[in-house]
């Protein structure tokens, strides 16, 4: 089994044939970065044309039978989640509403402030505010994975402690190994792993030892090392992937509405753009290289498989439906 914990590409037919010649089963797959929530639905639409124009390769995933049904019938399930709380605006009753419509993932923050937490690029980390608490107590009762793959240390640490429900790290790469602004130190892992959350390795090129040059030796011996400290049942692969997107679209990524000015984020003035790719993970065929580099480093088939997709797949059954727990979530404290 093979599960991205997230991808952001140009989406087109070249990419829904390259997932299933990578055997990738499912992938979590970014909708919305700064829309509100009419602009999300606009996507959401647009998705669904897509399911409808190429049923033989995708399909919506809502849970994890979607992913066995996907396997049984060789097509990919598609998961769709939100790197911003911007489509639930300053609404906490959306929270519920994004759910029903198909999201399964919720950033609280997109690297700057928002209404629920700290982003990593700020400079002052306050933690969860009063709405985030809130807002995650929600997000643990629809069944809607809090993600903190780009927030501050502090809020990261107190959203893990705070949910009722493991969350995730989609998408980083611990912060002692590729010393970047989003990569993840080591309390942060800890946190997110010892209260039974995911941790999702990526191969997006400022995120890694030597960036594009990164070998793939040095990216499977980190996260080897990864499990002998964290665990490898907690362990995942969440690419990051944006593959075919216009440089435009970085810049949109990071700007947003918030600033007239660019912001380069782990890139340069002279290189704002996204960087290139690692010779070793091109796009989505090259699945099997990682896998292989996985055994090289003497992790066992168990853990091999466990890191390639069953780990998602264990978290996934455990954190997309609704709560059943009988005590009203969100009563506070």
């Amino acid at each position: 089994m093979r599960i991205d914990g997230l991808q952001y590409a140009n989406w087109s037919e070249k990419i829904f044939r390259q997932l299933r010649e990578g055997g990738v089963d499912a992938v979590h797959v970014t909708i919305a970065y700064h829309e509100n929530f009419r602009e999300t639905v606009l996507n959401f639409e647009h998705w669904n044309r897509w399911f409808e124009q190429y049923p033989d390769l995708i399909m919506k995933g809502l849970g994890v039978d979607d992913i066995d049904t996907a396997r049984a019938t060789g097509r990919t399930a598609v998961f769709f989640g939100f790197q911003n709380p911007s489509p639930i605006e300053d609404d906490i009753g959306l929270v519920e509403i994004v759910h029903s419509l198909g999201a399964r993932f919720m950033q609280l923050t997109y690297n700057n402030q928002s209404l629920l937490a700290t982003g990593c690029y700020e400079a002052e980390d306050a933690g969860l505010t009063r709405m985030g608490k809130q807002v995650v107590r929600e997000m643990n009762r629809v069944g809607l994975v809090v993600d903190m793959s780009h927030s501050a240390d502090r809020s990261t640490i107190e959203a893990a402690e705070w949910s009722e429900r493991p969350i995730a790290i989609t998408h980083a790469n611990p912060h002692d190994w590729a010393p970047a602004l989003r990569n993840k130190r080591d309390a942060v892992i800890r946190a997110v792993t010892e209260n039974g959350g995911m941790f999702g390795f990526s191969v997006y090129p400022y995120h890694l030892k030597g960036k594009s040059g990164c070998t793939l030796e040095d990216f499977c011996e980190m996260i080897a090392r990864a499990a002998e400290r964290y665990g490898p049942e907690h362990l995942g692969i969440g690419t990051d992937l944006c593959q075919d997107q216009p440089d435009s679209v970085v810049e949109w990524m990071r700007v947003g509405r918030w600033t007239k000015q660019i912001d380069y984020g782990e890139g340069s003035k002279s290189d704002p753009g996204f960087p290139p790719m690692p010779l070793w993970f091109q796009d989505n065929r090259h699945f099997g290289n990682i896998e292989v580099g996985l055994r090289a480093t003497g992790l066992n088939e168990t853990e091999v498989a466990g890191i390639m997709g069953d780990n998602w797949y264990r978290f996934f059954s455990e954190s997309f439906a609704p709560s059943t727990k009988r005590e009203e979530f969100g009563s506070g404290n």
